[in-house]
């Protein structure tokens, strides 16, 4: 027996239920990485180049979970994810289940119970990397649900997807770290493509802007983000101000009035307007931009 052979018999099989972009490219790491790996996928032929590289294409749902004691769902959302498992009933005792669906903090624990009334081992996770970057340190994955032994028992396995961290047995936690981070992202992605289409009406290249200017200035700009941070924690909004609020309110709308006269949409900066001039009409001109949290709070439904 060769040495390649010899690692991949030692080490887990895992199953991958689910190939669009991500499932493929987690389960192209575990065969990367010599675990026997078994997928799954409705529409089979997307498995064809796993299948090429020594993964075993099953059948059914049901082949796939046989095949391994750890399975990891990657699919389009939590519908699709009870369209598959629903089926199977309790076919996934003795087997550690983990779902790597996006979805809402009330769909991880609502399916969290579904599997504890199955029986099964069962956690939920959040994905903080793109298919292009899964394997690599860039990539991290949060876990939530189930229990620390059982991560624990499993984690050498689930690094290969990315670094790994357990939450804790709330299984919601995972979902709802990723949608936050990733509303994050999309604020700023959005502030970073209304900034390039502002400076485009001056023949000036995105990609000139982005990397000489735009992504060095954001760069430095988190730095602020642990006393935003601070403040919101302790409700000080006026202790260690970078700027007050005050005067940021003016600033903004020298933002949007540019943006109009450049012939832009200030559709995405209305909102921001709207919260400062609230805050300072409430009677807080000197709190820093982070006090505009406090008109976020709504009434859970």
């Amino acid at each position: 027996m060769n040495t390649d052979q010899s690692k991949r018999n030692a080490l887990s099989p895992v199953t991958i239920i689910g190939l669009g972009e991500m499932g493929q490219a987690l389960a192209n790491v575990f065969l990367q990485n010599g675990y026997p790996t078994t997928v799954w996928n409705r529409t089979a032929a997307k498995a064809e180049a796993l299948v090429k590289q020594g993964a075993v294409l099953a059948a059914t749902p049901y082949e796939a979970i046989q095949a391994s004691p750890v399975v990891i769902l990657c699919v389009l959302d939590y519908d699709a994810v009870h369209e598959i498992l629903d089926p199977l009933g309790d076919a996934l005792k003795g087997r550690v289940l983990f779902n790597l669906t996006n979805g809402t903090p009330k769909q991880a624990r609502d399916t969290a119970q579904w599997a504890k009334d199955l029986g099964y081992d069962y956690m939920d996770a959040g994905i903080m990397a793109v298919p292009q970057i899964i394997g690599t340190e860039a990539a991290f994955i949060l876990y939530s649900g189930g229990n620390k032994e059982s991560f624990n028992s499993n984690k050498e396995l689930l690094d290969v997807m990315g670094a790994s961290t357990y939450l804790g047995e709330d299984a919601g936690l995972a979902s709802l770290l990723d949608l936050a981070m990733n509303g994050a992202m999309y604020g700023m992605l959005a502030g970073a493509m209304h900034a390039i289409s502002v400076v485009a009406t001056e023949r000036i290249k995105a990609q000139d802007f982005s990397s000489e200017l735009l992504i060095p200035y954001l760069t430095a700009i988190t730095g602020i983000i642990p006393n935003l941070a601070r403040q919101f924690d302790t409700k000080e909004f006026t202790v260690g101000v970078s700027a007050k609020l005050a005067m940021q309110q003016v600033g903004f709308r020298n933002i949007r009035q540019a943006s109009k006269d450049q012939g832009i949409s200030t559709e995405l900066l209305d909102p921001i307007q709207s919260l400062m001039d609230r805050r300072v009409a409430a009677g807080f001109p000197d709190d820093d931009f982070s006090a505009v949290t406090e008109l976020f709070k709504t009434p859970k439904q």
